[in-house]
């Protein structure tokens, strides 16, 4: 870290008030008052329910020395701008000494498949020899035990810790998600990336953006000169295409429809053990052969591929660590415990990514698609229906239940969704409110030869409720209620 003082930072911030006056050394930033350390810069931003200046005693009983904020404070000497935000990520990068100057920053977006990819990314860069960190909405791994994550993409100044940890452990790249919140709220600024992924855009996150026009911005903003030096495209969107035509970096297209991508994935093929492709490109015909599980696992690895290709790595030797990549946690991952029937945990939570998903689930089984599903609260709330009806039409029973419903009243979330399925005319549709309850409820009633898939939280460990976080994961659900079942039914009988 560097070493400095407030008045450094006032003076570099363009705070003139506290330029001449405040000697104190900085030795860390926070975002957090609980977390703040002695010596740190607690940077107060405003937020959905509160304002980080309402938490600066806390802070300064923590050790902080000195604040940020669009907000002057008594508790602490405060540095005054008008966007913290859009400063903080630049102020983190120079506090620690610019880490993404010293990684190869591979930078993933879109709506569907940017957890998959950078898994698949930095299974290809190990496999290539080069040493590799992941910041994904699951975990952040460097070297040593990995650590669950807070959110897809860190908040700036933790964003930048991080990096520069992967930069002292002498780590040479690290592939990461980049939500379209991250890049709306500056979380990313002040991060430079050797090559940016686009993987495709559909309808999500309208809670935050003001429309689908506003969602794509704050993707493309990740794709600007100075900030990313290539960009991978995928163009079997509108979205995609329009990127593809407007970007200002040198750029690589994948796709599964356009044989003139640079990338082209042909004859995709799904089943229980794996997906297979070829893909087509300036390297020649390369049959790849997956162990994860969807079609829609094909996009991904082509993303993958064209993206470690663009930053100059080995491709036969990145082929060959995707291809032996077993598991991205909560994205179509069996849970097996001797079951007669197919059981799934899969992170699909709008209808572009059910579009994808049931297809692959109806070729598996000549029996029953039984889907346990809700909606989370204080979100979109003009997906829900739309959620319920898709899984309706593709699905022969829809068992709703609750996800997490934040401040948003459960039952109504319910509703909306169950409303969406009752519409479909063409399912089996049910509500059981507690979770574990309806994930027994699918057990209990799938036959040999059914598909039965947990939806809409994957790899979540938590299940909220207002303030309340309760530990739930859907994976141990799962595996707890097959093993009940079998405790009784131990034939597992095809009688239900």
């Amino acid at each position: 870290m560097r070493m400095t003082t407030v008045r450094e930072v006032a003076a570099l911030l363009g705070d003139s008030s506290l330029v001449s006056q405040i000697e104190s050394s900085l030795t860390g930033i926070s975002q957090d008052s609980r977390t703040a350390q002695p010596g740190d810069l607690y940077v107060a931003l405003s937020g959905s329910r509160h304002h980080g200046i309402d938490f600066a005693d806390e802070a300064k009983r923590n050790g902080a020395v000195a604040i940020l904020s669009d907000r002057d404070s008594h508790t602490l000497p405060t540095i005054v701008v008008a966007d913290p935000r859009r400063v903080l990520g630049p102020l983190a990068s120079w506090f620690h000494h610019h880490p993404s100057r010293a990684l190869d920053v591979y930078g993933v977006t879109g709506t569907n498949g940017k957890t998959s990819t950078a898994y698949l990314i930095d299974a290809g860069l190990r496999a290539a020899g080069v040493t590799s960190g992941l910041i994904t909405g699951v975990e952040v791994r460097g070297r040593g035990e990995p650590r669950r994550a807070v959110r897809t993409t860190p908040e700036a100044s933790d964003l930048q810790q991080i990096l520069a940890t992967f930069a002292a452990q002498r780590l040479s790249a690290v592939a990461m998600e980049v939500s379209s919140h991250a890049l709306a709220l500056y979380r990313t600024a002040g991060t430079h990336f050797g090559v940016g992924v686009f993987t495709n855009l559909d309808r999500d996150h309208l809670d935050f953006h003001a429309d689908m026009d506003a969602y794509y911005s704050a993707k493309a903003s990740l794709f600007t000169p100075g900030r990313c030096d290539s960009a991978v495209i995928g163009t079997d969107d509108e979205f995609g295409r329009r990127l593809a035509a407007e970007v200002d970096v040198p750029s690589t297209t994948f796709s599964t429809s356009d044989a003139g991508a640079d990338f082209f994935v042909d004859d995709v093929r799904a089943d229980r053990a794996g997906t297979s492709f070829t893909l087509r490109c300036d390297l020649g015909t390369l049959p790849v052969r997956l162990r994860l599980l969807g079609h829609h696992q094909a996009d991904n690895a082509a993303a993958a591929i064209a993206a470690l290709y663009a930053g100059g790595v080995d491709v036969p030797s990145a082929i060959d660590g995707i291809e032996k990549l077993d598991l991205v946690p909560g994205r179509l991952q069996p849970v097996d415990e001797g079951q007669p029937f197919v059981a799934l945990v899969d992170y699909v939570h709008n209808t572009a990514g059910q579009r994808r998903l049931f297809p692959y689930l109806r070729s598996l089984t000549s029996g029953r698609v039984i889907v346990v599903m809700g909606a989370t609260g204080e979100r979109d709330p003009g997906k829900r229906d739309p959620l319920g009806f898709n899984a309706a039409r593709q699905a022969d029973v829809v068992i709703v239940t609750d996800e997490s419903p934040h401040f948003d009243a459960a039952y109504d979330l319910r509703e909306e969704v169950a409303s969406g399925a009752r519409r479909a005319r063409s399912a089996e549709v049910m509500t059981v409110a507690d979770r574990a309850e309806a994930i027994a409820t699918a057990v209990a009633r799938a036959t040999p030869g059914d598909v039965v898939v947990i939806a809409g939280r994957g790899h979540d460990p938590v299940q909220v409720h207002g303030n309340v976080e309760t530990p739930f994961d859907d994976r141990a659900a799962l595996k707890s209620a097959l093993r009940q079942r079998q405790s009784v039914a131990p034939s597992w009988s095809s009688e239900g």
